[in-house]
C-alpha cells in the first residue's frame, strides 16, 4: 500500500540517470501544464504517446477518477514495463480512491499542489518503486476499506458491487439487446465512451465478451 505522502528531500533516481515519463490528461490544457512544468526539469526526459512503451513512469493528470479514467488505469497497468502516478483534482468517494489504487496507481498528488517540485519528487519517487499517497487520502482509503470489511461480515447487508451505475445501466441495456449506437442514444454518451466502460468491465471482471459480462451481471444480482 501506499505511503503518506512527506516533504521531504527528493528521492535520487541514480545519478547521471533521467526518468522517461509519459504525461496522459483528460484534457489538452491540463496536460500542456505538466508536461510545461516537468520539460524544465533535468531529471526528465518526457516521450509521446507513440513512444509510450518505453516511459518508466506514466503519469495521468485528470479532475477525478471515472470510468473512461480507470480504463485508461487499467490499460496502462498492464504495461509491465511503466509504473503509474495520479494528479488528480478530487476523490468523489473512497470508492474510486480505492479503484484507482487497484488500477495500478502507485502514488498519488492532489492537481492543487501539483507545484514543479512536488510534480519531479512524484515522478522520482514512481521510479524508485515508492508509493505516495497524502495521509488524508491513506486515512480515507483504510476507513473506505474498513467499511466494506465490515459489510462483508454482515449477513443482512447488500452484496458488495463490482459495478458503478453508469457499468450496471448499460449492461441492463446490452441485456435488453440493443446495440452500441443504441445504448449511446439512449443514454445520451459518444458511443466510444459506451464501448470504453463496456471493454473496462470486461477487462476488469476478466470476462470474454458483453454476453459474458451480461450473464456475470445477472448472476451476481448487479443488474
Amino acid at each position: 500500500m501506499p505511503q503518506p505522502d512527506s516533504n521531504g528531500p527528493t528521492p535520487s533516481y541514480g545519478a547521471g540517470q533521467r526518468v522517461t515519463v509519459a504525461v496522459y490528461a483528460s484534457d489538452p490544457i491540463l496536460r500542456v501544464g505538466v508536461v510545461h512544468q516537468l520539460r524544465q526539469r533535468p531529471e526528465i526526459e518526457l516521450v509521446d504517446h507513440a513512444d509510450a512503451d518505453r516511459a518508466q513512469v506514466s503519469l495521468v493528470t485528470v479532475d477525478s477518477v471515472d470510468d473512461e479514467t480507470a480504463a485508461l488505469l487499467y490499460r496502462l497497468r498492464h504495461n509491465s514495463g511503466t509504473r503509474t502516478g495520479l494528479v488528480v483534482g478530487t476523490f468523489a468517494s473512497g470508492d474510486a480512491l480505492q479503484r484507482a489504487i487497484e488500477c495500478g496507481v502507485t502514488a498519488v498528488l492532489r492537481r492543487a499542489e501539483a507545484d514543479q517540485d512536488r510534480l519531479l519528487r512524484l515522478v522520482l519517487a514512481i521510479a524508485n518503486g515508492e508509493g505516495v499517497l497524502p495521509g488524508d487520502l491513506l486515512a480515507k482509503l483504510l476507513d473506505h476499506v474498513g467499511s466494506l470489511q465490515r459489510s462483508a461480515l454482515d449477513p443482512r447487508a447488500v452484496s458488495l458491487s463490482t459495478l458503478t451505475p453508469r457499468e450496471a445501466d448499460m449492461l441492463r441495456l446490452v441485456s435488453e439487446g440493443m446495440d452500441t449506437a443504441e445504448i449511446a442514444r439512449k443514454t445520451s454518451y459518444s458511443e466510444r465512451t459506451v464501448k470504453n466502460v463496456l471493454h473496462e468491465v470486461i477487462t476488469r471482471l476478466q470476462l470474454r465478451n458483453r454476453t459474458h459480462a451480461v450473464g456475470y451481471a445477472l448472476r451476481n444480482g448487479l443488474i
